[in-house]
C-alpha cells in the first residue's frame, strides 16, 4: 500500500508520524556513535621483555575492555605489526623510558588518544614518552579530513546512480553498463581531486581510483538491485542501509573500534565502512589489511549486479506473458 491510496485524512496522519520517526532514526544513527566514542578492544602492541612490559600491560588493562593487547619481542616486531595494520600503535619499553609507535594514517584520532593515554601513565611513573609516527598521514591532509569526508560523496554517488537506473527504466545489461560506467568515472574524478589535487590520499593513483570506483559500484548496485527485486521501495531500503547505517557506522572519523558495539562491526560489513578501510590500506599501508574490506565491497557489487540482472529478467518475462495473454484471440459465440 502506498500513500497515494490512502484517504486524505490518513495521509495527514501518516506524514505527521513518518517525519518525526525518520528524524528520530537519523539522530539515533548519527548521534549515538558520536556520543559513545571510546576505545573498545582497540588493538595495541606492547614490546619488550616480559618482566619489563608487565607493569605497562597491567596499567593499560585497568581500562577494562579498552585495549586488545598484543605482545611483541622488540621494537622491530612492533613496528612491523603497525605497518601491517595488526595494531594501531605499540608501547615499546626501553631503558630510557617508554616509546610510543603510532600510525596517524590509520586514524589521527586514535593516534592522539594513544599519546594522551601513554603520556598520563608515563607522568605517573615520572618518565617521559617518545612518540614516533611510523605511518604518518598525508602532508596535505594531516588530520585525515578529506578521507573522512569522502564517505558521504561516495554514498550520494552510489545512491544517485541506483536511483537514476531505476527511474530511467534501465534493465539487464544496459543497467549493468550504466552502473559500471558511472562508478568508473566516479573513481577517476574522486582520485583526481583527492589524490592529484588535494594530495590527501597518496599511494598508487590507479589503486586509489579503483578503490573509489569499487565503493561507488557496491553502493550503486545495492540500491539498483533492491529496486529491481522489490520495486521502488528498494530505493528507500538501500538508502537507509547505506546512508543511515553505513555512513555513521563506518568509523571514518575515528576507527571502528572507537564506536559502541556492535556499530563498529556492522559498519565494516557495509560498503561505506569497507571503502574507508580499503582506501587507508591502499593509500598508506601498501595494501596491508585490504583483503577483508576488498572482499566485502566485491560481494556487495556482485550481489547487486546479480539482483539487477535477475530483477530485469523477471520483469521482461512478466511483460512478455502479459502481452501474450492480451493477444490471445477470444472465441465468439
Amino acid at each position: 500500500m502506498s500513500l497515494s491510496t490512502l484517504s486524505p485524512r490518513r495521509r495527514v496522519v501518516a506524514v505527521t508520524l513518518l517525519i518525526p520517526a525518520l528524524v528520530a532514526l537519523a539522530l539515533w544513527a548519527f548521534a549515538w556513535p558520536a556520543a559513545r566514542t571510546a576505545p573498545h578492544d582497540l588493538p595495541l602492541g606492547v614490546a619488550g621483555p616480559t618482566a619489563a612490559t608487565a607493569p605497562v600491560e597491567q596499567r593499560l588493562e585497568h581500562r577494562k575492555g579498552a585495549f586488545d593487547l598484543h605482545h611483541y619481542a622488540d621494537e622491530a616486531a612492533a613496528r612491523e605489526a603497525v605497518e601491517d595494520r595488526e595494531v594501531y600503535g605499540a608501547v615499546v619499553v626501553t631503558g630510557q623510558g617508554p616509546k610510543l609507535l603510532t600510525a596517524s594514517a590509520a586514524s589521527p584520532a586514535v593516534a592522539q588518544l594513544l599519546q594522551q593515554a601513554v603520556a598520563q601513565q608515563a607522568a605517573a611513573s615520572g618518565s617521559r614518552v617518545t612518540t614516533v609516527d611510523v605511518v604518518p598521514a598525508a602532508e596535505g591532509d594531516p588530520r585525515g579530513a578529506v578521507l573522512n569526508t569522502s564517505v558521504l560523496p561516495l554514498a550520494l554517488a552510489g545512491i544517485g546512480a541506483g536511483v537514476a537506473v531505476t527511474l530511467l527504466g534501465l534493465r539487464g545489461a544496459r543497467a549493468v553498463a550504466a552502473l559500471a560506467g558511472s562508478a568508473t568515472l566516479v573513481g577517476m574524478v574522486a582520485a583526481a581531486l583527492a589524490h592529484s589535487w588535494l594530495d590527501a590520499v597518496p599511494g598508487n593513483w590507479w589503486a586509489v581510483a579503483g578503490t573509489f570506483a569499487l565503493a561507488a559500484l557496491a553502493m550503486g548496485t545495492a540500491v539498483a538491485g533492491l529496486a529491481a527485486l522489490i520495486g521502488q521501495a528498494g530505493i528507500a531500503l538501500g538508502g537507509f542501509v547505506i546512508m543511515l547505517l553505513g555512513n555513521p557506522f563506518s568509523g571514518a572519523s575515528s576507527a571502528p573500534e572507537m564506536l559502541p558495539e556492535p556499530a563498529g562491526a556492522i559498519g565494516q560489513w557495509l560498503p561505506p565502512g569497507a571503502s574507508v578501510s580499503l582506501l587507508r590500506s591502499v593509500s598508506f599501508f601498501d595494501g596491508a589489511g585490504a583483503a577483508g574490506s576488498a572482499l566485502t565491497l566485491t560481494w556487495w557489487a556482485a550481489l547487486g549486479l546479480g539482483a539487477v540482472l535477475v530483477g530485469g529478467a523477471l520483469k521482461e518475462r512478466t511483460g512478455s506473458a502479459r502481452s501474450a495473454s492480451e493477444r490471445e484471440p477470444v472465441p465468439v459465440g
